[in-house]
């Protein structure tokens, strides 16, 4: 038996800010991301329209700004840790994240398994991202069925990690579920939550979770 634990990046892993904020302080677009964050909040943007948009605020970013934004950002403690033990037990991390692949695949430096997030081109950019693949709160339940199917999974040995809206559809979908700093509108949803900088605490209430059988809903 093994298990897999699927962990949201913004506000989760990323703790009080997004891959787009870091990315925004780095580059000196600080109030075109603030806007678009603004808009995506109050409906007025998906997250396709946001990637979109995106393009055309990050026309003269560079990998150098990214790895700023990167090596900056606010991350919780404990990431690797928590990635070597996983590894360790023979079971299995999976990060789902609607943010731009250039900057979530490096997150491939803590150890996760496994990475999936919206295609966007490296910068600096040659053409906009594709909107019909960039990633949407239901595809994280279509992309953790795969990888759990994949790799012969249980849904009752699966825990999610996450902090906002763009988690509840998972939320849903999973009986074991750790709101991590979460927002109102994960809170009702999750089987149990955790406030903090620590990733291995927010992990062992996942490990606890799963310790002690599927929560009947």
């Amino acid at each position: 038996m093994t298990r897999l634990h699927i962990f949201d990046m913004d506000g989760t892993l990323l703790a009080g800010s997004t891959a787009s904020l870091e990315i925004a302080r780095a580059s000196g677009t600080e109030e075109a991301i603030a806007d678009l964050e603004r808009r995506f909040a109050a409906g007025e943007l998906d997250t396709r329209g946001f990637s979109t948009a995106l393009y055309g605020v990050w026309a003269g970013l560079t990998p150098a700004h990214v790895d700023t934004a990167f090596a900056s950002g606010p991350f919780l403690e404990g990431i690797a840790e928590v990635c070597a033990d996983i590894r360790g037990r023979g079971e299995h991390s999976l990060v789902i994240t609607m943010s731009p692949s250039f900057f979530a695949e490096r997150l491939a430096v803590f150890g996760f398994d496994r990475i999936a997030a919206s295609p966007f081109p490296d910068p600096p950019f040659p053409a906009p991202p594709d909107a019909e693949r960039i990633l949407t709160p239901e595809d994280k339940v279509r992309i953790a069925e795969e990888v759990r199917t994949a790799l012969g999974v249980r849904p009752e040995d699966c825990v999610a990690y996450g902090d906002s809206m763009s988690d509840a559809p998972l939320f849903g979908h999973l009986a074991h579920t750790v709101a991590v700093n979460g927002d109102a509108h994960i809170a009702h949803l999750a089987a149990a939550a955790y406030r903090g900088t620590s990733l291995p605490d927010a992990y062992r209430t996942g490990r606890a979770l799963l310790e002690g059988g599927t929560r009947a809903r």
